[in-house]
């Protein structure tokens, strides 16, 4: 799964929590908590829901990877890349 496809996933969760988001105007690098004004509740709603989608295992200790859109592209590309065929 390309970067591309990995964003696009993140993107819709994402939406699926706030669906008001506009990622057009949110900075890839900001914390999305305070950017997209999710709470910790919402944070794991998303983490929960790319493990569904993807089967990505994410376990607390690498939740702050994710904190920001291109970390969670990032980690999650990583994941897939180096999970077995």
């Amino acid at each position: 799964m390309s970067d591309i496809d990995v964003r696009k996933v993140v993107q819709e969760e994402l939406g699926n929590i706030a669906p008001e988001i506009d990622f057009a105007t949110v900075d890839p690098a900001a914390d999305l908590r305070e950017a997209i004004d999710i709470d910790s509740m919402d944070f794991l709603n998303f983490i929960t829901a790319i493990h569904h989608r993807l089967g990505v295992d994410i376990p607390e200790v690498d939740y702050p990877k994710l904190v920001t859109l291109d970390g969670a592209v990032g980690y999650i590309t990583s994941k897939l890349a180096s999970a077995p065929p």
